[in-house]
Formats: structure tokens, sequence, C-alpha cells
């Protein structure tokens, strides 16, 4: 008798290629459904309330915000930083288990790249609202000009964003573009004469299927995903520079690079949970994001939330420990002063919720697992929140101490950049496979000698 410790397949119904294609093909060729219909029309009038908000902002001013002259940076800061932790899991999923031939991300990692698109777009609206005069954005690149003297400068911290995130944009984009072509080259095969057609035939770029367009498919795939690792890193540890640049309390720490990039791996992964929950049930896909897939990404939720909370452990540490009267303060304020039960509401989202997932009956609970995914995506927004504004309400002069209230506006900035990201992965889903056929074909042996085994007497 077989031990019963095997794993299930990681696709299950005992599915056969031509399965494949035609489960993933499905939602493409039937059309939207009603499911799809609701959530896109809410997510496109969510959008529509955040532009109207951008465009009322831009035409009078950014002082239809909240700041003042203590707190300089707030919503839009803290919202630009949680989109571009959202977009790491990404890369991650894609690149990283890639090269380290994890078969269990082939059935979530078009999805995860497509979102970290999609984020990366929400995150780059918040630095062109700051400035004020986003018509004049093209400034920051810096291209040979005729405005004389009027150049970037290279030692601010928000011109490393520029070029950090427009990198990884464009490798994003690349990776996520040539995983499709396969996919679109089979949809274009099975789709009906017309322009749909026509448009899948041209951007599979004349995909023939032989050995060596294959050959040479998976030799690029396998350079970009070593281009796309280091930028998983490199990113987040840009964005923590500025503020670790900084002198001010609070900000001022060599804790911040990793802290940033484990928590925007943490919040990634937790966001991708959050969709794959959702759209296997929307979609039909229960045969092919499993419990095989579910599990893993909750471990590594797991082990990212816990090097977070270490992270904050180290971050009061090092403050009570300096010495220093300002970051002792810093420190004090965050837990106990007017913004306190933002940091709470941060540790319980963040540190506490996330440790029920030790328990194997939690993992395999799925509505508990949304749930979990949810809030730790509350609690990684409100960990911006309080890095940024605690430590600007209350600096070295008591004198200027104030507080910081979003405005109406903001908030339905905040909710527009949400209907954005939802609203580009809803047309995501409708008209591209939202699994890599391809690769899902590749695993679809793996663990059915075990099923086999353990039903032999």
């Amino acid at each position: 008798m077989a031990e019963a410790h095997h794993p299930p397949p990681l696709v299950a119904g005992n599915k056969s290629s031509a399965d494949v294609t035609r489960d993933i093909c499905a939602p493409l060729e039937r059309g939207p459904t009603g499911w799809w219909w609701s959530a896109f029309l809410t997510s496109a009038s969510v959008l529509a309330l955040g532009a109207a908000a951008v465009a009322y902002q831009v035409a009078t001013g950014i002082g239809t915000w909240g700041l003042n002259r203590t707190v300089g940076w707030a919503f839009d800061i803290t919202n630009f930083v949680f989109w571009i932790g959202i977009g790491h899991a990404g890369t991650l999923i894609s690149a990283i288990l890639f090269l380290f031939r994890q078969q269990w991300r082939t059935s979530v990692n078009r999805s995860a790249e497509a979102m970290t698109i999609f984020a990366v777009m929400c995150a780059g609206l918040f630095p062109l609202i700051h400035m004020g005069r986003p018509w004049l954005a093209y400034w920051v690149v810096p291209y040979p000009n005729f405005r004389g003297p009027l150049w970037v400068n290279f030692r601010s911290a928000l011109m490393w964003d520029v070029f950090a995130i427009s990198t990884y944009f464009t490798i994003s984009l690349v990776f996520w573009y040539v995983g499709l072509i396969p996919d679109l080259a089979t949809a274009s095969a099975r789709a009906r004469p017309g322009w749909r057609r026509r448009l899948l035939e041209f951007f599979s770029l004349g995909w023939n299927g032989s050995y060596r367009t294959w050959h040479r498919y998976e030799l690029v795939y396998l350079l970009l995903a070593g281009l796309a690792t280091p930028l998983v890193v490199s990113v987040h540890t840009v964005v923590s520079f500025d503020f670790a640049t900084a002198v001010l309390p609070g900000w001022h720490t060599t804790v911040l690079p990793p802290y940033f990039v484990a928590g925007a791996i943490f919040s990634g992964m937790a966001m991708v949970l959050t969709l794959m929950l959702v759209a296997r049930k929307v979609m039909g896909l229960e045969d092919y994001i499993t419990q095989r897939h579910i599990d893993p990404m909750c471990k590594l939720t797991l082990l990212t939330g816990s090097i977070v909370g270490l992270a904050y452990l180290v971050e009061l540490f090092t403050a009570l420990y300096s010495g220093n009267a300002y970051e002792q303060f810093a420190a004090m304020n965050r837990l106990w002063g007017p913004y306190g039960w933002c940091y709470w509401v941060m540790i319980g989202c963040n540190v506490a919720v996330p440790q029920l997932l030790w328990f194997p009956r939690i993992r395999r609970a799925l509505p508990a697992v949304f749930v979990i995914s949810v809030l730790v995506n509350v609690g990684m927004w409100f960990e911006r929140f309080v890095i940024i504004v605690t430590s600007l309400h209350r600096d070295f002069l008591p004198s200027s101490w104030t507080m910081y209230l979003p405005t109406s506006v903001e908030l339905a900035t905040l909710a527009g950049s949400f209907g954005l990201f939802f609203t580009c992965f809803l047309l995501f889903c409708r008209f591209l496979p939202m699994i890599a056929m391809g690769e899902v074909k590749g695993v679809l042996e793996h663990g059915r000698g075990n099923v086999a085994e353990e039903v032999a007497p």
C-alpha cells in the first residue's frame, strides 16, 4: 500500500493537453459572464470617480490635499510605495521561482506578472500628480534639451525612483509579453476569422511551435528571468532610499532596504492570493489553481511576514538602544502617539494574523486564507502610512507639530487607483489567457504517479 503523504497532482481532474487548451481558452471564447460584468462595471465606476478627482486636483492644484508645512509627504507617497510593493510578487513568482524550477508557479505566474504591470501603472500615477504640473513630467527624463542649465538632480532619491521603476516596468512588460507569445498563437488558431484573430496572429509574432522556435523562446525567457531577478531586490531598495538617506528620526536607518524588500514581497504575495482565490471561483479554474498552489503561497506569505515582524523589532531595538533622544521619541510616538492606533492595526494585520498560516487546517480553508490576505494588504498600507506620516507630524521642533488628515479628494484618488488596477485585471482575464497553457501542459504528469500508487491495493 502506498504512503498517504504523497502530494496531489498540480492539475486536478486528470486533464489532457486538449482539455487544458479548451478550459483556459473558454473564458475568452464564451464571452463575459454576469459576474464579470458586475465586477467590471463596479471597478470602472470607481476608476471614473478617481479620474474625476485627479482632474479636479490637477486643475486646482495639490492644495486640494491635506498636506501642510510639516507633513509634506502623506497619502500620495503612501499609495505610491504600497502599489510598488504589490508588484513585487509577480517578478518573484515568474522569475525567481522559475530559476529555482518550482513547478507549482505555472498556474499563477501569468496573472502575477499582469498584476505587477498594473500595480506599477497605479504607482506611477502618484508621483506624477505630486509634481503639481504633470504635463511637465518629461522634465525628469535626462535627455539633450534646450532648457539651458535646467537639468535633473541625480543626487535626488526621487530621480533614482524614476530610473528604477521605469526599468522595472519595462522588464516586467517584456517578460510578460514573451511568456504570452505561445498562448497567443494557440488562441489565434482557435479564434473565429475577424479582427480578434488578426490581432492575436500579429502579436504571436509568427509562432509556429517548432523545436527551433521553442528552444529560442526558452532561452530568451531564461535570460529575461535572470535580468528580472535582481530587480526584486533593487527596486524597493531604491524606494527605501527615499527615506533612509534623510536625516529625519524614524527614516534614517539601515534596516529600511531589507525591510522594504521583504514587505513588498509580503504584500505582493497577499494580493496574488486575493486575486487567485477570486479568479479560480469566478472563472471556473478550480482544477488549475488547487491546494498545491495555495499552500506554498501561504508559506511564502508566512515567511515574509515573519521577516517583516522581525524588522519591526529590530527597528524598535535600534531606536531604544541608540541613546538618541530623537530616535527614541520617534519610536515611542509611533507606538503611543496620536497615530498609535495605525501602528497597532499594522502589527495586528502584518504580524499576528499571518501566524495563523502555521496551521495546515487554516491553509486549506480558502475563505480563511482570503480574509488573511486582505488583512495583510490593509496592514501593509498602514505600514507605509505609519512610516511616512508619524515621522513627519512630530519632528525636531514642537512648535511645528501638527496633524494630517486625508481629504475627500485624496480618498477618491486612492479608490480610483484600485479601480484602475481591477479594471485592467478584469480586461486581462477577459481578453488574454490568464494561465500559461504551455507551462501547465509541461506539468500535467507531475504527481499523477503518486495518485495511481495511492489507489493501488
